[in-house]
């Protein structure tokens, strides 16, 4: 079995992946940017290719039986340019880690943990209670609003849950309401969802239904003192209703990990946003990081090498998307 690492990131999860595989299987780094007889070269021979992106500019690759995506979102592969008879799989093990990131700032959002970190680094007392500062919250009693039920939507509900709060959720498939949630609501009735939630944590996956979901008009939903927070793509709430909201401070806040804009790799300081998030004091921003974990790497790379197993010995596959036109169907 032959694999390429297609890229500079999945490239360096090479030492990863070698240790969790059960089988002989060599593993080819191609980084960005290499001389392309070289692609041409590992492509040829490749019956297996872990990658982010794939496009029609990449030479044959004919032997190809497995396009392995390294994460849970594929927007960036042209199923079309991807050979008939590879299975095309992603992988998950982030919503562990993003669960933990929900709720972390959560927390730190009700507490005013960040404010009172940078006030009293710059030595002053006097948000603290011997000066009777400003009474801060508390995260039990909260009702924390889950939109989009998957795997990261059931991880942020079984923490939330275990902390004293009321949770709802609202998933596009009709599914039974795990003993986490409190009430599940039809997709049809967003607008009580909104309206009831303190925290709506967006959780549910980008396409055509939930582009713009969140817009002026749902926003305006939300309390005075409800907070945003997004997890899952930037383009499900609309950039400029967000930013105008907040502004004006018509909402509580948001904590935002992903973004309507993102850098090319030879620019890291690229602007997130048309908008000026990062002057907002009601903002809590970070550069897509909620399940960036060394558990998420090792899990994800779990996956991975059982799909390696499993294309060698002609069983079943995880994950898959799209099966190849020689028959891989969807594992367990």
């Amino acid at each position: 079995m032959r694999m390429v690492l297609l890229g500079n990131l999945v490239s360096s999860y090479v030492a990863v992946l070698a240790k969790k595989l059960s089988i002989a299987c060599e593993l080819v780094p191609v980084p960005d940017g290499v001389e392309p007889a070289r692609l041409t070269d590992a492509l040829a021979t490749a019956e297996a290719a872990l990658v982010l992106a794939w496009g029609k500019h990449l030479p044959p690759a004919p032997e190809l039986k497995l396009l392995q995506v390294s994460g849970a979102g594929y927007e960036q592969v042209d199923f079309a340019a991807v050979p008939p008879a590879a299975s095309i799989c992603n992988a998950f093990g982030h919503e562990e880690a993003m669960g933990e990131y929900a709720v972390m700032a959560m927390l730190a959002w009700c507490h005013r943990f960040l404010t009172y970190n940078t006030a009293f680094r710059r030595g002053s007392w006097r948000l603290g209670s011997r000066f009777n500062g400003p009474f801060h919250d508390e995260f039990n009693g909260k009702t924390v609003g889950i939109l989009g039920l998957g795997r990261i939507g059931q991880a942020v509900a079984r923490r939330a849950k275990a902390l004293d709060t009321k949770v709802i959720a609202i998933n596009r498939t009709a599914r039974p309401a795990p003993a986490t949630v409190d009430r599940l609501y039809p997709w049809g009735e967003l607008a009580a969802f909104l309206k009831e939630s303190d925290f709506v944590v967006v959780c549910c996956a980008l396409n055509e239904e939930t582009k713009g979901l969140l817009e002026e008009k749902a926003i305006a939903l939300l309390g005075p003192d409800a907070v945003v927070m997004n997890l899952a793509r930037g383009p499900i709430i609309d950039e400029d209703a967000l930013y105008a909201a907040l502004k004006e401070r018509r909402i509580g806040g948001a904590i935002l990990d992903v973004w309507w804009r993102y850098p090319p790799l030879d620019d890291p300081e690229a602007p997130p946003s048309r908008h000026e998030f990062r002057k907002l004091s009601n903002v809590l921003m970070t550069p897509h990081v909620s399940g960036w974990t060394h558990g998420m790497l090792d899990r994800r790379m779990a996956q991975v090498a059982e799909n390696v197993a499993r294309l060698s010995q002609g069983r079943p596959l995880l994950n898959v998307i799209r099966p190849g036109a020689r028959g891989a169907i969807n594992g367990l």
